[in-house]
């Protein structure tokens, strides 16, 4: 009996390599521990790292804010930024997601070649903004475009 393989939008290869970017980033820019999830496009859970010194709530801040990119289809700074006046629709969206859904920066989707969500990164660990950053580097290095292309959105 053999097994049969199950397509993947995301390889464990790829999303090491979008976490050893993005930690190596961090420790060159002097951030705070940082807490890594990398989601492939189903939003399961490939790879994540807790650096020594990280809180104990930033794995669940980092799924959540993964989780959101890729529940939305964008990242989850421009979540932020267009439901930022709208607060009963956060509430109704992080209630229907089972609290899965961090609407602040350090959310950014992971996309091939055609522009295609592959996946979504979260991060979490130093403010939101060095966040992105961090993910962004980590995604390029990678070899991976991104949404955002850019840190604050641009």
């Amino acid at each position: 009996m053999s097994l049969i393989n199950v397509a993947t939008s995301l390889k464990l290869e790829s999303a090491e390599r979008i976490l050893e970017g993005t930690l190596a980033a961090a420790r060159k820019a002097g951030m705070f521990p940082l807490t890594v999830a990398v989601l492939d496009a189903g939003g399961h859970l490939v790879a994540l790292k807790r650096e020594d010194g990280s809180g104990t709530a930033r794995a669940d801040i980092a799924l959540g804010k993964a989780h959101a990119a890729l529940g939305m289809g964008i990242s989850s700074r421009t979540i932020a930024e267009r439901l930022n006046d709208r607060p009963v629709f956060l509430n109704a969206i992080a209630a229907a997601t089972g609290g899965r859904f961090v609407p602040v920066p350090g959310g950014v989707l992971i996309l091939n070649e055609e522009g295609e969500a592959v996946g979504a990164v979260g991060i979490s660990g130093d403010n939101s903004d060095n966040d992105e950053i961090a993910a962004l580097t980590g995604i390029h290095g990678a070899g991976f475009k991104s949404h955002p292309e850019s840190a604050g959105g641009a």
